[in-house]
């Protein structure tokens, strides 16, 4: 980061044009923390190799440590230098990467992501994003970038720049300033270890399509809630300061309302403020704005979001599995 003449720290701002690229990859390089965009959200970038550049994004974040990061990277090459693909990664990575999907493999002899960033686990979270942006400063790169939500640890993910500097200003070395994201969610985690490949986390590729391309169905997750193989584990993650009350039938005064195909609850009228994910129904677009419109619905001062059912369907699995670690007790 830089500093003033009263040494406060300052985020850059950098484009996203081959010189402000330049620029976060010799961030990265150097040890600094930078977020960029992806497909899905804003993401925390750190050099995955450099175990003090990870430490310092746990600190930046407050994220606790045994939750593991995603290594993002340029290419396939790179993926199998971090990680040992076998027969239904390989399938599931050449049908989804570059995009939103994350495998969870075991770790390759020649990795280099450290021991930190795995939180100590034999395994690898890996991804190739599709956003252009975060491809070329992936190859700019040319080691890869463990990656996080660009956003304090339970805190609700940036689709912006903007939501990334309002929790990160001051306090990481730059921000690429990239637009806001397509996706919304973040990527789909798939482990692919010991036995049939299973899903830890629904998002921006959906069960029913990689259930398609393996041939069988996917299992769930059965993994330790105080261990997790991969980052969203964690029972309270994605949380607003308000309180969140979920498949909500009516309103009570003084609620924030977040709801969904322009349906509107007994006592709607009452509420402080009113979002509505998609009023045509669309789930790709509720996606899309789900995180942005947690956040307005947080600043608005109400002390309960009031949130309306959502279907499980498809993109809807993501989104209701954000909104149930929303309303976690914490």
């Amino acid at each position: 980061m830089n500093r003033t003449a009263s040494t406060r720290p300052v985020t850059e701002r950098l484009l996203p044009d081959a010189h402000g690229l330049a620029r976060a990859a010799c961030l990265l390089a150097e040890g600094g923390l930078v977020a960029f965009p992806t497909e899905t959200v804003y993401g925390l970038g750190a050099d995955g190799r450099n175990a003090a550049a990870v430490a310092a994004l746990y600190a930046a974040k407050g994220r606790p440590s045994f939750n593991p990061l995603i290594a993002h990277v340029a290419s396939l090459g790179g993926a199998e230098r971090e990680g040992r693909l076998g027969p239904e990664a390989a399938r599931l990575a050449a049908a989804f990467w570059p995009g939103p999907l994350t495998l969870v493999v075991p770790r390759a002899e020649t990795g280099t992501v450290c021991d930190l960033a795995r939180a100590g686990l034999d395994t690898i979270g890996l991804r190739i994003p599709a956003h252009p942006v975060a491809r070329n400063l992936l190859a700019l790169c040319g080691f890869p970038v463990v990656a996080p939500s660009a956003n304090l640890s339970g805190r609700i993910s940036p689709t912006r720049a903007e939501d990334v500097l309002g929790d990160l200003d001051g306090a990481i070395a730059a921000v690429v300033m990239g637009g806001a994201t397509a996706i919304g969610v973040e990527s789909t985690i798939v482990a692919c270890l010991d036995g049939p490949p299973r899903l830890l986390r629904p998002g921006g590729v959906t069960r029913e399509d990689i259930e398609r391309r393996l041939g069988r169905p996917l299992e769930g997750a059965g993994e330790a809630a105080d261990r997790p193989l991969a980052p969203g584990g964690l029972l309270s993650h994605y949380a607003p300061r308000a309180r969140v009350r979920l498949d909500v039938a009516e309103i009570l005064p003084g609620e924030a309302l977040l709801t969904f195909a322009a349906f509107r609850p007994a006592g709607h009228s009452q509420a402080r403020q009113v979002l509505d994910l998609s009023p045509d129904g669309d789930l790709a677009e509720a996606a899309a704005n789900l995180f942005g419109y947690l956040r307005r619905l947080d600043a608005s001062g109400a002390e309960t979001i009031a949130v309306a059912p959502i279907p499980g369907r498809g993109l809807g699995e993501a989104i209701n599995d954000r909104l149930r670690r929303a309303a976690a007790e914490r």
